[in-house]
């Protein structure tokens, strides 16, 4: 977690899944990151997990997240 002016900010490299394959949950100040391929004949071939804890004095209605064209995922949430 990177604080950057009034905001708090979690990046990740989530390029090598599709964006429906990228699930995003935040719950009591935890940010999770859960990403799963798919194959064709349905088993799962690459898998993606990032778990983080949010700082005490972030606003947990401001949780965002954007998916760059690189495949960045970057969560940004305000500070109180």
């Amino acid at each position: 977690v990177h604080a950057q002016g009034d905001t708090y900010q979690v990046v990740a490299d989530v390029s090598q899944f599709e964006p429906p394959d990228i699930v995003v949950t935040t719950s009591n100040c935890h940010v999770a990151i859960q990403a799963e391929k798919v194959a064709e004949d349905g088993t799962v071939c690459d898998t993606f997990t990032h778990k983080c804890r949010l700082p005490e004095d972030t606003d947990p209605l401001s949780v965002s997240c954007t998916l760059t064209e690189t495949g960045t995922l970057v969560i940004t949430a305000r500070r109180r």
